[in-house]
């Protein structure tokens, strides 16, 4: 059958048709996105405004006109951090509900962090043993560990790359007084939760997944994503310590140039990168592989996986 993942993140409303059958593995058919960046449509009662929920209804009104082009047969749409911590959210999804027709399911960050799990397990298998994935996304920062396919612990922390551009790294290029104080924030953040994985063995794989996971490997020297979905890909903590004060000099018109980065985030991967490089110095991570998988993939094989037991 063809499924319909409708994600409405923090950074873009995302659109991903895949070609999907129980117990065979997920195809994709067409890919949609449409830029919005939610945490800067908020006013400063953290609701999102009037004119954000406008844009939303119609970003979601066209991408249900593409998946009726497509042949999809079932949508799953889905909200994360920015309509859920939204102070107004409940009447954002009943207006959303209203206009377009459509009823955003609203993950948890435990949620998101589990299916997001789910997706990197299929992908690499049970041979992987012990995972501990990582995931930075627009509001939030997702990190799972486990030996089967629900894990023994996951957490998320309001430390997505577009929530801390937006409340911390004004300038263009930031302030390096900024920078500081950030890197100083993330890194407290963290390791409040360190300790609740500590007492756990010590992973056998450590993945990263999301669009600021791929660009900093890509930047770093990883394979380009035209070589191929199994073209192993690594990002090493040394190579990321050395690129993030260039990153953080640079004026987001000159990230966008790097290789893998697009115009779209360029002006957050400051943001991403130090959370990146807080989190693998704190968990104590030399090097992670990236995961093509992640949340989208996750809310497809929990669908497909009902579909199967039912």
């Amino acid at each position: 059958m063809r499924l319909g993942v409708l994600d409405v993140g923090s950074n873009t409303v995302h659109l991903l048709v895949v070609d999907a059958h129980p117990g065979a593995r997920p195809l994709p058919a067409y890919s949609h996105k449409a830029t919005l960046k939610l945490a800067e449509l908020l006013d400063a009662q953290g609701a999102i405004s009037e004119e954000g929920i406008g844009r939303i209804a119609a970003t979601l009104t066209h991408a249900m006109e593409v998946s009726e082009d497509k042949g999809v047969e079932a949508l799953l749409p889905f909200a994360t951090s920015a309509v859920r911590e939204a102070s107004n959210a409940e009447h954002v999804l009943a207006r959303l509900a209203q206009e377009t027709g459509v009823k955003l399911e609203v993950l948890s960050g435990a949620d998101e962090a589990r299916l997001t799990f789910l997706a990197v397990r299929r992908w690499f298998g049970w041979s992987a043993g012990r995972l501990l994935v990582l995931d930075i996304g627009g509001g939030s920062l997702e990190v799972a560990y486990g030996l089967d396919e629900e894990p023994d612990a996951a957490v998320s922390l309001p430390l997505g790359a577009g929530r801390l551009t937006s409340g911390w790294l004004p300038g263009d290029p930031p302030d390096q007084g900024d920078v500081r104080a950030l890197r100083r924030h993330v890194r407290a953040e963290i390791a409040r939760t360190v300790g609740e994985f500590n007492r756990f063995n010590p992973p056998d794989h450590i993945v990263g997944t999301s669009k600021t996971f791929k660009q900093l490997a890509r930047i770093a020297g990883a394979p380009r994503s035209g070589e191929g979905l199994y073209v192993q890909r690594e990002l090493s903590r040394e190579s990321l310590e050395e690129w993030v004060p260039k990153l953080a000099a640079m004026p987001a018109e000159e990230r966008a140039a790097l290789p893998g980065v697009s115009e779209g985030r360029a002006h957050q991967l400051v943001a991403g990168a130090l959370v990146a490089e807080g989190v693998m110095d704190l968990f104590g991570v030399e090097a992670l592989e990236i995961c093509p998988w992640a949340l989208r993939e996750g809310i497809i094989l929990r669908r497909l996986d009902r579909l199967r037991a039912a």
